[in-house]
């Protein structure tokens, strides 16, 4: 239906239901009322759905249409293993808490409608699931277990309360232990459960890579591309020739180097830097990919379907083939290679006063990795410097130009959380051998801060041409956090100043600052941390609240994030003198649906990444069960207190396992609090803990306190 008529019958119908039935009424009853014939009435049922999507109608449990008399939300149902859910909308902060006896029959992922309950007020919405208006979930990913005549799927996510029916002749020949593919064909209804038939095995349980193999399935990741992706990129990925380099700066004579980790396959960054005067003169050289990958060609489409490279564990899922992404589009040593450039003039006092950005062909001299830059400029050694010997003056003076970059950052109020990141090595069967905390040093944040300045650089100039761009933006905190955040750090002597509902990032850099070092720095830093949203890619250059940063985008990662992919062939068209009406219309038209997919594949890639962290370190902790460990409280719920060790795996001590006293949740004070005792847990404290329990199905990992007279 156009969208223009599907306007005007939604007018006529809610007038209808409004002004003239009395009496909720079924589409039937209503289809003849308005002399509407059988064929059409999947048009009228259309309209009514635009309507309760939009709040304006709502449906009984019989089917009968009526005025909404409380306010209705659309939105998708996030089941739990508990059996209630909660609805999550677009635009709301707050999900809407469903009761087990109010979904409806919905299933994790549906889009429903829901009516929110009069009631709600104080401390959570609350509501009940009115209608299922479609399913999200097509397969699901789970354990089969067999019986004589029949088989179930015990799904991996527990959000999923329900085993999937599945015929034996729907089998595939699973065996007990598989882990398998299911697609559901009847998602049941109360009483009945959904039922599917399996279309893969994945592997037995046992076997290694089956476990990250399979969370990687329940997120719909594709990891395979198809044969004309593959073979298109053979086709390009040919040596630079005389014709490439043709109409671009060449710049291979100039001193440059990448600087990655060591197991860093996909180099699409390189930095070269000469100082004259009181100038520095940065380059920052990213790999031409779009040169590579064109508009509308299968590997684009199959780029922007996964929205990002993913990095698990144990494996890499690459946004490109290998081919591109570790042959021609990867900045290998001493090989030609197409880039685009910024190239930045820099005074003093971090002050980009010109630049450019240009289609160049470079010749990296050396990859660095942060280890051995680390050995030259943190704590130099002897060999490294050897090693490295012309490089050193150039390395030196990106130590003194990235101090600066850093400082003039902070000074306008960036925000840097430095939580540390997890590192873990798995033996030859895919199991956990060692979890380490992986600390940033001098050459990770030195690359940082020749990333950001580029970043920068290249959205202001894209700003103020106001050509259609996608930029990285990060909103102001919601001020209802912010002040709860103020106020609870009052009970420690720190406070914030809040502006006309609005905090400026100094404020909250400055509170880091003066919490560093403290007791309490853990639980402030992750208390600020949760009040700030989260970053995502917008049409709209509204600038990025944690940096302090008017202009952001990513523009330095084309192997591996689409929206710097998508912004190269907006600066190339620019730069080549094609951005006319057309072109300017084609991205005015494809831009915002591309921020809001590669926002959404963004969160898709990190949850997976936190999950098969989560899975490993379970695996990792049932070979220390028993075991005490030291830690600090990470978060605390009415459930229970997260611990979180030195190696930083997180576990549960349930509040059932606190077995002195009866404790309450203090919600204000982030407290549980014993009733008879008024014994506090809070967070931030150190507590001493014994391994109870780890499941890695579940991926979850139980504690108990060790010493509850000590804590």
């Amino acid at each position: 239906m156009e969208k223009e008529q599907l306007e005007k019958r939604k007018k006529v119908i809610y007038e209808l239901i409004c002004d003239k039935l009395y009496v909720p009424m079924k589409l039937k009853e209503m289809a003849v009322l308005l002399s509407v014939p059988k064929s059409s009435r999947h048009e009228l049922e259309e309209v009514l759905n635009a309507l309760i999507a939009e709040g304006k109608v709502q449906i009984s449990a019989k089917g009968k249409y009526a005025k909404a008399k409380v306010r209705m939300v659309t939105g998708t149902f996030l089941g739990h293993p508990r059996g209630f859910g909660f609805v999550r909308t677009e635009g709301e902060e707050e999900d809407v808490f469903i009761p087990s006896d109010q979904t409806c029959g919905a299933f994790h992922q549906d889009t429903v409608q829901a009516a929110i309950s009069p009631a709600s007020s104080g401390k959570r919405k609350e509501g009940r699931v009115v209608k299922v208006l479609s399913h999200g979930l097509v397969q699901v990913v789970g354990l089969y277990e067999s019986s004589k005549n029949y088989g179930f799927v015990i799904p991996d996510d527990p959000k999923i309360d329900r085993d999937i029916f599945v015929q034996k002749e729907h089998a595939m020949g699973a065996v007990d232990g598989h882990k398998v593919v299911v697609r559901i064909t009847d998602y049941g209804k109360k009483g009945r459960n959904p039922e599917g038939r399996i279309t893969e095995i994945i592997g037995h349980k046992s076997d290694p890579g089956t476990d990250i193999a399979s969370l990687i399935q329940s997120y719909s990741i594709p990891v395979e591309f198809s044969e004309k992706a593959l073979n298109q990129a053979v086709r390009v990925a040919k040596d630079v020739s005389e014709a490439d380099r043709a109409g671009r700066m060449d710049l291979r004579d100039w001193q440059m180097v990448t600087i990655d980790g060591e197991d860093a396959k996909d180099l699409d960054d390189a930095v070269s830097l000469t100082r004259e005067g009181n100038y520095y003169h940065l380059g920052v050289h990213i790999a031409d990919v779009a040169n590579y990958v064109q508009e509308h060609s299968a590997l684009d489409v199959q780029a922007f379907e996964r929205g990002t490279s993913v990095y698990l564990v144990d494996r890499v899922i690459p946004m490109l083939p290998r081919t591109l992404s570790n042959g021609i589009c990867s900045l290998n040593a001493g090989e030609d290679r197409l880039a685009l450039s910024c190239l930045m003039k820099i005074d003093e006092k971090g002050r980009v006063v010109d630049h450019t950005i240009a289609e160049t062909v470079i010749r990296v001299d050396r990859r660095m990795s942060y280890t051995n830059v680390k050995r030259i400029l943190e704590d130099p050694e002897e060999q490294a410097t050897g090693e490295y010997r012309e490089l050193v003056p150039m390395l030196v003076q990106m130590k003194e130009l990235a101090a600066i970059l850093r400082r003039k950052r902070m000074q306008r109020g960036s925000i840097d959380f430095d939580f540390p990141e997890t590192k873990l090595i798995l033996d030859e069967n895919g199991h956990p051998a060692e979890i380490r905390p992986y600390e940033r040093n001098v050459a990770t944040k030195l690359i940082e801060d020749f990333m950001l300045i580029a970043n920068e650089t290249v959205a202001e100039d894209f700003f103020w041409r106001q050509i259609p761009f996608v930029y990285r933006t990060h909103e102001n905190p919601d001020p209802e956090k912010i002040r709860k955040l103020a106020m609870f750090i009052n009970n420690f002597g720190y406070s914030i100043h809040i502006g006309s509902d609005e905090v400026h990032p100094k404020e909250l850099q400055k509170l880091l600052q003066k919490i560093e070092g403290s007791d309490e720095e853990l639980l402030i830093s992750r208390l600020t941390l949760r009040s700030m949203k989260q970053a995502r890619y917008s049409v709209q250059g509204t600038g990025h609240f944690g940096l302090a940063a008017s202009y952001y985008c990513h523009f330095t990662s084309p192997i591996r994030r689409y929206p710097d992919l998508q912004i190269h062939r907006i600066i190339k068209e620019c730069l080549r003198g094609r951005m006319n009406e057309g072109r300017m219309a084609h991205y005015e038209e494809i831009l915002p649906e591309a921020a809001k997919h590669s926002s959404e594949t963004e969160r898709r890639a990190e949850e997976l990444e936190r999950e098969t962290e989560k899975l490993k370190k379970a695996e990792y902790m049932l070979d220390h069960i028993g075991e005490v460990f030291e830690g600090v409280i990470s978060g605390v719920a009415s459930w229970g207190l997260y611990v979180e060790l030195p190696n930083t795996i997180e576990g549960l001590v349930h509040v059932t396992s606190l077995l002195d006293d009866y404790y309450e949740y203090a919600e204000d004070t982030y407290e549980l609090v014993g009733r008879a005792t008024n014994r506090r847990y809070k967070l931030g404290q150190r507590v001493k803990i014994v391994v109870a329990a780890a499941d890695p199905e579940q991926r979850t990992v139980d504690f108990e306190l060790a010493d509850k007279d000590e804590a």
